[in-house]
């Protein structure tokens, strides 16, 4: 399920400001709910993306919601340990899941449509213990063979770290809590609200931290790392250079 795609694009001066506040990246919160703990071989069965969208003085908040409902793949593993924590019963008759490579394809689809409104390069996860939702999505696209995967192959912004800093706490019930956030027991391990939860709280630090980062940047420009434009200006057409230009070995 998908919220209704926005037909204006966000205002030049906010697009401009998250271009250069992630150096091209565009931050997007995904959680997965799974069949089990191993991407190669547990089922995918919930996915959800919310956006980070961003206003005309940089303060972030939280954007579009799109989940949906992903049939396992044949051979899927799914643990009833897994499954009684989630309460997915992935064969329901009126689950409306959707084929693994058609609900990636979907989700990517919107987040394209994002870069191109922001101006950005390419997406970077958000997520809380973002590793093991990477890991899934990985994994996924890979089996599905889906040729177009916005997401950089690594890197990650992780709320479990960010908020373990920042607030003290690393579950995101209680760094939710504690942030000043709503928070429904009964509506968790939900693909949908869990990723509502990690990209608010994701905000909620960025938006704090906004000090330090003009400052930070400010260096960096009179280091002249970047120019007044941004990283993502100074790269025209980069939309999705290779792989190996974009992302060099670590030294």
């Amino acid at each position: 399920m998908s919220e209704p795609r926005e037909d204006t694009a966000p205002p030049s001066a906010a697009a401009a400001l998250m271009a250069r506040r992630f150096r091209g990246y565009l931050p997007v919160a995904i959680d997965v709910e799974t069949g089990g703990f191993h991407p190669a071989t547990d089922a995918l069965l919930e996915i959800a993306a919310v956006f980070i969208d961003m206003d005309s003085d940089g303060s972030l908040k939280r954007g579009a919601t799109h989940n949906f409902h992903v049939q396992p793949f044949e051979g899927g593993r799914l643990d009833p340990t897994s499954l009684s924590i989630t309460g997915i019963d992935p064969f329901h008759p009126l689950r409306p899941a959707l084929p693994e490579r058609d609900a990636l394809q979907r989700v990517f689809r919107e987040i394209r449509h994002a870069l191109r409104a922001y101006g950005c390069r390419r997406a970077i996860l958000v997520g809380h213990n973002a590793a093991f939702d990477l890991s899934f999505l990985n994994a996924a696209v890979a089996r599905a063979q889906v040729k177009r995967n916005p997401f950089h192959p690594f890197s990650c912004f992780d709320t479990a770290t960010l908020a373990g800093a920042a607030l003290g706490q690393t579950v995101l019930a209680k760094a939710v809590t504690v942030a000043g956030l709503e928070w429904d027991p009964g509506s968790a391990h939900n693909a949908r609200y869990d990723a509502q939860r990690s990209a608010e709280l994701f905000c909620l630090v960025c938006n704090r931290l906004r000090d330090s980062h003009q400052a930070a940047e400010e260096r960096a420009r009179e280091l002249g790392w970047f120019s007044v434009a941004g990283p993502a200006a100074e790269e025209p057409g980069a939309d999705e250079p290779p792989l190996e230009a974009e992302f060099p070995p670590h030294r």
